[in-house]
């Protein structure tokens, strides 16, 4: 059992109030960790004791959950405000560089901030503020989308987005929460290779009550450009797009047992991230932070140059 950590409470230019974890060494280097759907700042309770010896890490409940702001439109919640919000969250906290950090949704907002922080990165105003990258089982956007278009499996494996995105599931969302609408929209295939434990779980139902929480974290996927094809749509891909590259040291940790994310999400990775490093995690599904916290740890001390405990 993890015990709880103190959070802050922060009021950021973006219009939207998070809570925030931020502890370790405030002259040290900055870790960022997002955390995905459906959960919080506690994906990271694994890695925020063991890395706040020798880093500032900051977690935040990002945008939508738990006692963050929620608003309950869709469009709030497009990829660019979500990004926004981790550099107001850093100008808040007085950080100018930072690793980022990311697993699941947290992943894909990690990217883009990344693509955006980067030295020469497409945001001026952030560029060079991002200086290294650890993305953990979140596609990256370009390859994620080439398989959708055309991978028979990731697409089945996606199929539960177009749930999420159906209106048809605000009544599962009302009447049962997003534990009703997750086992309905996976329908037995739990998208993990383990459970969390009996008290974190219990944090999850207790943080799903809230149904404007449940709303704000489908809103994720509602606003998402990503097109998840139906299965019997046709599989022609479409012309290549140039993609930015991502030239910072990156680390990818992924999980091989995840249903939702094949490791086929590997294949084409490093001709966009030319720096970029693969620990594979045999024998764990998609919550690899918590699954398979040893090896996220290890992987992750090798990456930035810290010496193992």
């Amino acid at each position: 059992m993890t015990g709880e950590f103190e959070q802050v409470r922060l009021k950021l230019s973006t219009g939207v109030e998070l809570d925030v974890v931020d502890m370790g060494p405030r002259d040290a280097p900055v870790l960022i960790f997002l955390h995905g759907f459906p959960e919080s700042h506690r994906t990271w309770r694994h890695q925020l004791p063991h890395f706040s010896k020798n880093f500032r890490c900051i977690a935040p409940d990002q945008r939508g959950y738990r006692g963050s702001s929620k608003p309950q439109d869709a469009d709030s919640y497009t990829p660019d405000k979500l990004i926004a919000d981790i550099f107001a969250m850093a100008d808040a906290l007085g950080v100018g560089q930072f690793t980022i950090v990311g697993h699941d949704w947290g992943g894909a907002i990690a990217w883009g901030v990344a693509l955006g922080g980067q030295p020469g990165g497409l945001h001026p105003a952030w560029a060079g503020r991002v200086t290294r990258a650890v993305i953990a089982n979140a596609p990256h956007p370009a390859v994620f989308q080439r398989l959708l278009v055309t991978n028979a499996d990731q697409r089945a494996a996606s199929q539960y987005i177009r749930t999420f995105r159906d209106p048809a599931s605000d009544a599962i969302i009302e009447g049962h929460g997003i534990a009703g609408l997750l086992a309905h929209a996976f329908a037995g295939r739990v998208p993990s290779g383990g459970m969390a434990e009996p008290d974190e779980i219990a944090r999850f139902l207790k943080d799903w009550e809230d149904r404007d929480t449940c709303r704000a974290m489908i809103n994720w996927y509602r606003a998402s450009p990503v097109m998840v094809p139906a299965m019997d749509e046709p599989y022609d891909a479409p012309p290549a797009v140039p993609f930015p590259t991502l030239n910072i040291p990156t680390l990818v940790v992924w999980a091989l047992d995840d249903v939702a994310l094949p490791p086929c999400n590997l294949d084409g990775i490093d001709e966009l991230v030319p720096d970029v490093t693969i620990v594979e995690v045999p024998g764990c599904g998609h919550f690899v932070p918590w699954e398979a916290p040893d090896a996220v740890n290890a992987a992750m001390d090798a990456f930035l140059g810290q010496a193992a405990d």
